[in-house]
């Protein structure tokens, strides 16, 4: 039962990191009607900036502070030059180009940081274990655990009480009717790419105390977190919550009761969604 409940703890830790990655990914589709393939590499280039600030100020905070900062004000910079002039073609438009950004971003980062693996300690107000259950548990993943769900709180307040956010709840209902009414839409797209982008580099630096930073680390995180937003709903906000929440348990309760078909458990998950309730499962026609 211990087991059991650590290995949950760990599900749940690793899908709130999922869903910070992923809500990012949602929004972004969710307003703009984009799948942006190049989010993984966002979220990539969020680690390696991390590792970076690190490495030159001693300081995890810091990275904290400025890398997300970094990757959106990148993400504002792609969605103003190269995305905006494509609204209105074909989406196969936007995939290539997301794609193609993806593999300059990859190379990007080899040619700067190298091919190797790099590493970040957490900060040392998180770093060490407490115990849990007659286990000892690392505090950096209950940090994450406790932070997912305060972003979800953020995120939820800040697209239901402000402004901004009713504008751009607006916008992704109909926004020919929001243009109509006065709302500066490309600005509000602008703003949206760079909230998402954000969020993929903010994810990247929490994840970068849990694992090696390397050039795949966004190829491998985007497949996950694509799963997440086509289980929860394509552009559904609660949709994203849950959809990482139950990757996360699945990825983690899978090593201990079906190690043998562990890594297959997200396809099957999708495959299963997709036969039952293809818009996901808090998605809309």
């Amino acid at each position: 039962m211990e087991t059991l409940l650590i290995n949950a703890l760990n599900g749940f830790c690793y899908g709130m990191l999922l869903f910070i990655i992923s809500i990012g990914l949602t929004i972004i589709f969710g307003v703009m009607g984009v799948l942006n393939f190049a989010h993984g590499s966002f979220y990539m280039l969020g680690a390696y900036l991390c590792f970076q600030v690190v490495s030159s100020l001693h300081s995890f905070w810091l990275g904290l502070l400025i890398a997300p900062f970094l990757v959106g004000l990148l993400g504002l910079a792609t969605e103003a030059a190269f995305l905006r002039p494509l609204y209105g073609r074909d989406a196969s438009y936007q995939l290539l180009l997301t794609f193609g950004i993806l593999l300059i971003l990859d190379d990007g980062v080899k040619l700067i940081w190298g091919a190797g693996y790099h590493s970040v300690e957490p900060p040392r107000l998180l770093s060490g274990t407490i115990p849990i259950l007659g286990n000892t548990y690392p505090i950096y993943s209950i940090f994450i655990a406790i932070l997912g769900p305060i972003t979800a709180l953020a995120l939820w307040l800040f697209f239901h009480k402000t402004s901004w956010g009713k504008m751009i709840r607006a916008a992704a209902m109909d926004r020919e009717m929001a243009s109509a009414i006065g709302i500066n839409v490309p600005l509000l797209f602008t703003t949206v790419f760079f909230l998402g982008t954000f969020l993929a580099g903010m994810a990247g630096v929490l994840a970068a105390p849990l694992r090696a930073i390397g050039p795949a680390m966004g190829d491998n995180i985007i497949i996950a977190a694509f799963i997440v937003v086509v289980v929860g709903g394509l552009g559904s906000f609660k949709g994203a919550f849950i959809g990482a929440i139950i990757l996360g348990l699945m990825d983690a309760l899978g090593i201990q009761f079906v190690p043998q078909i562990q890594m297959a458990l997200p396809y099957l998950i999708l495959a299963l969604v997709l036969l039952v309730r293809p818009k996901g499962l808090f998605g809309k026609e």
